[in-house]
């Protein structure tokens, strides 16, 4: 997947400036897609160059002239393409994941802390998820909100967003203790993590 699709795929809501979109990529799809505000402008440009966004310019009293960007046909048609391809499996590179594997060789406490404090992120980020879903939904359960909503891809996305993270926080306060009482059995009158 390239960030054009990302981008195609987030513009579906409507017109947005560079700075919506980048905001919205901090909220709604920063669980699956990360790109800084740089990557997303530069991007914007590119997809405008190729016809697969419309942008337009807005003028703006007492504030600089901004510019909103729309998906055109073109870019609805790359969209399709992209859904239709077969998807890439996906990996995980994690450099944490990389310390608990050699943990064996290295003194396990900076790593004991380091998963405490990513299951504290988690935690952090399972809570702006769960805002999402809610606002999402408005007043509705979530049944009624997937069979009659026009609009369930970000939905979906955020509930995988949150499934990841709150499996992230489990492993890592499971993986973080397990390390403690390890380590503090292996050195006796020595306190774990």
């Amino acid at each position: 997947m390239a960030l054009r699709h990302a981008v195609l795929a987030a513009l579906l809501d409507g017109e947005f400036s560079g700075y919506q979109l980048a905001k919205g990529f901090d909220i709604g799809v920063a669980n699956f897609w990360h790109a800084l505000p740089q990557q997303l402008y530069a991007e914007l440009s590119r997809l405008e160059g190729e016809g697969l966004v419309a942008g337009r310019e807005v003028v703006q009293e007492g504030r600089p002239n901004k510019r909103l960007f729309t998906v055109t046909d073109a870019g609805l048609a790359e969209l399709e393409a992209f859904a239709a391809a077969a998807a890439k499996p996906s990996f995980i590179r994690d450099d944490l994941l990389v310390k608990v594997q050699a943990l064996d060789g290295v003194d396990a406490a900076p790593v004991i802390a380091q998963l405490r404090e990513r299951a504290a992120v988690a935690e952090a980020k399972t809570e702006v998820l769960g805002a999402l879903l809610r606002r999402l939904r408005g007043g509705q359960d979530e049944d009624e909100f997937l069979r009659t909503s026009r609009r369930i891809g970000p939905y979906l996305t955020c509930q995988r967003g949150l499934a990841f993270e709150r499996e992230t926080r489990e492993w890592c306060l499971r993986t973080a203790d397990l390390l403690a009482r390890r380590r503090a059995e292996a050195t006796p009158g020595r306190a774990g993590g």
